[in-house]
C-alpha cells in the first residue's frame, strides 16, 4: 500500500473514482447533514414536555437507565429522522420552544498567523501516514481470532489485577499535582503546589534535579515524546505550566528553564505535547487553551470555545486532533489541520478535570467532578458508557500506551538443557511451548489501551478494562486526595500524586 502524505491526498482522485466511493460519500454528507439540523432543531428541555413529546409520536417515554438528558437526547434524534423521512427543512416540536432558536446561528472566524497555516499542514503532513499506520494495524487486529482475542485479555488483565503498592516518598513541601514517567520509564517527573518540577529515579525514588522557574504552583507537567530516548539532554525534553500564566521549556542539563512562553491571562491547569515534539498546548482559566511553537517559543494559536476555565487538553497519537475539557462541563474535540471543532464532548454535569485520548484513536476518556467517567467515541459522535467511578472527583485518566522499544521477546529455551535423571524431561512435557516472538509481538500491540487508569478525591487509583469499562484493581494510597496518575509505557509502573505531598508507585507484586 502507498504510504498516504498531505501531497498524494490532494492530488490523488482514485478515492472518488468509482461510484460505490461517490455513493458511500453521498450517505455519509446526509447523516452529516440531518445530524446538523438536529443540532439546530428547538425541542423542550422540561422531563415532563420531552416524555409527552415522545408518547405523541409513538416512541418509549422512557428505556431502561435512561437520563432526563438522554431521553431529550433521543427526543432530537428521532425527531431529526423523521424529519430527513419527509424531506422537511425543519419539524416544529412546539411553539414554544421553536420561538427560543428563531436567531440563526453563525460561525465564528478569526485571523490566523502565516506560521499558524504553516504549521497546520506539518501537523496534516505529519499525521496523515500515522493514521494509516494505525488503521492498517486495526484491521490486522479486526482479524484475529476470537481465541486469541480472549487469551491476550486474560493475561493481560492478571498482570494488571497483580499491582500492589510499592512504596510512596514524600515530594515536596506542598501537595503534588501531577506526575508523568519519561519516556524511557526511568524518570518521574513531579510537578507541586510549591512552584517546582522534580526528577526522580525511579523504582529507587531518589531524587535527581529540581527544576525552578515558576513564581506559582505547577498544574501541569509533560515530556517531550522522544525526551530520555533520542532527543539531546541540552535541548527541550520537559514542559511545565504554572499559576502565574508560564508555559516553561526545560532541558536535563539545568535547573533553569531553556524557555519561557508568556501569553496567558490566568492560571495553567495542564500542558501536552503534540506526539510529533514539535507543539505544546496548554489550558488556563483564561477560559482558552493555545498551541506554541517548541522551536521558536511562539503562540500559534488562542482557541476560544469554552465558556468557563479550561482546566485539562490532550492530542490524539495520531496528531491530527486536540481535545479540551473545561469547568463548563463540556468537552471539545478540534481538528488541528482546519481548525474546525470535531466533537462536542455534551455530558458531564459537573467540571471536567481530565481527558485523554485512546491509543485506538477514536475514543475518548473523560472524567470529571460529577465522580464519572465517560467514554466518547468519536466515529458515532456520542457517549459509548458512563462509569461510576470514584466516590469524589475524577482527576485524572490515563491509558496505557505500549512503546515498542520496551517490547520483550522470548526466545524457546535449549532443548540439551535435560537432566539424567529424567526428571526435567518430565517437566518438560508439562511445561507449554513458549509463544514465538510474532506472536508475541502481535499480543503486545494488541495490549496498547487494553485498559486504563484513573485517579480521584476518595483516596483511590483504579484500573479499568478499556473494552468492557469493568473494573480490574483497585489500589489505595495515603492520602484523602489523589491528584494525578500515570502508567509507564511499558506497563510495568503506576505512580500516583496526592494532596498531602507524597507519591506512590505501583507494579505486579511477583516484580
Amino acid at each position: 500500500m502507498a504510504e498516504l502524505t498531505y501531497d498524494t491526498l490532494m492530488t490523488d482522485s482514485s478515492h472518488y473514482a468509482s461510484e460505490r466511493a461517490k455513493l458511500e460519500n453521498r450517505v455519509i454528507l446526509d447523516e452529516l447533514e440531518r445530524k446538523k439540523k438536529a443540532r439546530s432543531m428547538a425541542v423542550p428541555t422540561d422531563d415532563n414536555r420531552v416524555k409527552a413529546r415522545l408518547r405523541e409520536i409513538g416512541e418509549p417515554i422512557t428505556l431502561f437507565g435512561e437520563r432526563a438528558a438522554d431521553r431529550r437526547d433521543r427526543l432530537i434524534y428521532v425527531l431529526s429522522q423523521i424529519n430527513a423521512a419527509r424531506g422537511d427543512e425543519a419539524m416544529h416540536v412546539d411553539e414554544e420552544s421553536s420561538s427560543e432558536g428563531d436567531e440563526e446561528e453563525e460561525e465564528f472566524y478569526s485571523p490566523g498567523s502565516l506560521e499558524l497555516l504553516e504549521a497546520r499542514r506539518r501537523i496534516a503532513e505529519y499525521s496523515l501516514p500515522r493514521a494509516q499506520k494505525r488503521v492498517a494495524q486495526q484491521r490486522l487486529d479486526s482479524r484475529m481470532a476470537l481465541g486469541r482475542i480472549v487469551d491476550i485479555r486474560k493475561r493481560v488483565f492478571n498482570e494488571v489485577k497483580k499491582f500492589v503498592n510499592l512504596g510512596s516518598q514524600i515530594g515536596d513541601e506542598r501537595p503534588i499535582s501531577q506526575v508523568r514517567f519519561a519516556p524511557n520509564n526511568e524518570i518521574l517527573a513531579t510537578g507541586s503546589w510549591s512552584g517546582t518540577v522534580k526528577l526522580w529515579n525511579v523504582p529507587a525514588c531518589t531524587p535527581i534535579r529540581t527544576l525552578r522557574g515558576h513564581e506559582d504552583r505547577v498544574g501541569g507537567v509533560a515530556w517531550h515524546p522522544q525526551a530520555t530516548l533520542t532527543q539531546e539532554k541540552g535541548l527541550v525534553n520537559l514542559a511545565s505550566g504554572a499559576g502565574e500564566g508560564n508555559v516553561n521549556l526545560w532541558s536535563l542539563e539545568s535547573e533553569s528553564p531553556i524557555s519561557v512562553m508568556k501569553g496567558h491571562q490566568d492560571r495553567v491547569c495542564r500542558v501536552a505535547f503534540h506526539p510529533s515534539g514539535n507543539y505544546v498546548a496548554s489550558a488556563s482559566f483564561d477560559t482558552t487553551w493555545r498551541l506554541w511553537d517548541v522551536n521558536t517559543s511562539q503562540e500559534l494559536l488562542l482557541q476560544e470555545g469554552h465558556s468557563k476555565e479550561v482546566y485539562c487538553v490532550d492530542f490524539q497519537i495520531d496528531g491530527a486532533l486536540a481535545a479540551s475539557g473545561g469547568l463548563d462541563a463540556i468537552g471539545r474535540v478540534w481538528d488541528l489541520r482546519t481548525g474546525r471543532t470535531a466533537m462536542v464532548l455534551d455530558g458531564h454535569v459537573q467540571s471536567i478535570f481530565s481527558i485523554g485520548f485512546s491509543p485506538n484513536g477514536y475514543q475518548i476518556a473523560t472524567g470529571a467532578g460529577d465522580d464519572t467517567i465517560r467514554i466518547w467515541d468519536m466515529r458515532s459522535l456520542k457517549s459509548l458508557y458512563t462509569i461510576p467511578a470514584h466516590l469524589s472527583n475524577v482527576s485524572d485518566v490515563r491509558f496505557f500506551y505500549a512503546n515498542d522499544l520496551f517490547f520483550k521477546s522470548v526466545t524457546p529455551p535449549p532443548p540439551n538443557d535435560i537432566d539424567m535423571d529424567g526428571a526435567d524431561a518430565d517437566k518438560s512435557n508439562d511445561t507449554p511451548p513458549r509463544d514465538t516472538a510474532a506472536t508475541l509481538l502481535e499480543e503486545w500491540k494488541y495490549r496498547s489501551g487494553l485498559f486504563f487508569a484513573s485517579a480521584g478525591y476518595d483516596g483511590l487509583v483504579k484500573l479499568w478494562s478499556a473494552d468492557d469499562w469493568q473494573l480490574l484493581r483497585t489500589l489505595s494510597t495515603d492520602a484523602g486526595k489523589v491528584m494525578s496518575v500515570d502508567i509507564s509505557s511499558d506497563g510495568s509502573l503506576i505512580a500516583s500524586g496526592t494532596y498531602n505531598r507524597n507519591f506512590q508507585l505501583f507494579a505486579p507484586e511477583d516484580v
